[in-house]
């Protein structure tokens, strides 16, 4: 079973750090996928969330922490 836990931030400059972040503090293999989601009806560019797509194949990684390093900027671990 592939998992994919799905980090939404604020900004791209949060998605960069956070997608680099769980590289260095979980051990990823590659660097995470960032993909911008624009809010429903918004079409104004500063309107979107940057989601930071994680892979894990192995279903090792800890949801609590990966939520906790999304909060520390400002972002949330978007619920299976």
């Amino acid at each position: 079973m592939n998992v994919r836990h799905v980090l939404v931030l604020p900004d791209r400059d949060a998605a960069e750090e956070v997608a680099q972040e769980a590289v260095d503090r979980f051990g990823l293999p590659e660097e995470p996928q960032l993909v911008r989601d624009a809010l429903a009806g918004e079409d104004d560019a500063e309107d979107a969330q940057w989601l930071v797509v994680v892979e894990d194949p192995r279903e090792r990684l800890d949801a609590t922490a990966l939520d906790d390093l999304a909060a520390e900027y400002e972002g949330w671990l978007e619920a299976p």
